[in-house]
């Protein structure tokens, strides 16, 4: 955790960008999609601009100052309480974890079409469970370290922010109906992650790599862990996702909760 780095060390000031827009959130079918899977109205996305050069050593001082920042802090409090979680008290110290992000095409899901989660038509192959009868091998596999197909993609790409993301989608929120084939999940996600992420060609390889940098963050108070919400849930997740050469940062996140019925 950081403690009072930012005072001490390389100071940050954002303003946010409130003419930026994510077409995720605009986009009808994306919105029909979050609504199924209940989590409209509690994921969401906005974006900051910020003064000093950013680096990723200095993530935790980054992110400290973000949290504290007064325009920060007032443009999170006038949300709609029942989904945000205001920052009502004083961030203290910030928990900050570096998540890959390096891919550039949907490769790392190959594996789950010839291993035996899916049916040759995208459909999820259904498997059995004590507590939940939708159960399939899809959300098995992305839940149960003891299912044969956890490791199916691998330990590292399990980590890239790109399946993270699949990962949060095909769970959804409290009252999830949740997808019969993979179609929905992998399209939405393809949508959502080039929407949030930023890349660049090199001019003579032509090569397209990420530069943005993402960074999965817990705020603390002195009560304890204030932000994205004081209950450890899988499904409340926050993201500061910067792009160092605009100096822009997105904070991306969802509220685990019963989401809004209606696009």
């Amino acid at each position: 955790m950081a403690g009072d780095k930012c005072a001490a060390e390389q100071s940050f000031y954002f303003s946010p960008l409130s003419s930026k827009t994510f077409s995720f959130l605009r986009n009808k079918d994306t919105l029909k999609l979050l609504m199924k899977w209940s989590m409209l109205g509690r994921i969401s996305a906005q974006s900051y601009s910020f003064d000093q050069s950013f680096c990723p050593y200095n993530s935790e001082t980054f992110a400290l100052c973000f949290f504290r920042d007064p325009q920060v802090v007032s443009s999170l409090t006038k949300m709609d309480a029942a989904v945000w979680v205001p920052l009502d008290k004083p961030v203290v110290s910030v928990d900050v974890e570096v998540v890959p992000c390096t891919s550039v095409s949907m490769e790392l899901f190959d594996p789950l079409y010839r291993c035996g989660i899916l049916r040759p038509s995208g459909q999820v192959v259904k498997c059995f469970h004590d507590v939940y009868p939708d159960y399939n091998e899809l959300r098995q596999m992305l839940q149960d370290e003891d299912s044969e197909h956890y490791y199916v993609v691998g330990r590292e790409s399990r980590g890239e922010f790109l399946f993270r993301l699949f990962k949060h989608l095909c769970l959804g929120g409290e009252l999830c109906q949740y997808e019969d084939t993979i179609d929905p999940y992998i399209s939405t996600t393809k949508d959502m992650y080039k929407d949030l992420i930023s890349v660049q060609k090199d001019p003579e390889t032509k090569k397209i790599s990420v530069i943005s940098t993402v960074l999965k963050v817990f705020a603390y108070d002195e009560g304890g862990r204030g932000y994205p919400g004081r209950q450890d849930e899988k499904q409340t997740f926050a993201y500061l996702i910067v792009d160092p050469f605009k100096r822009h940062v997105t904070l991306f996140c969802h509220i685990y909760g019963v989401g809004n019925f209606t696009p």
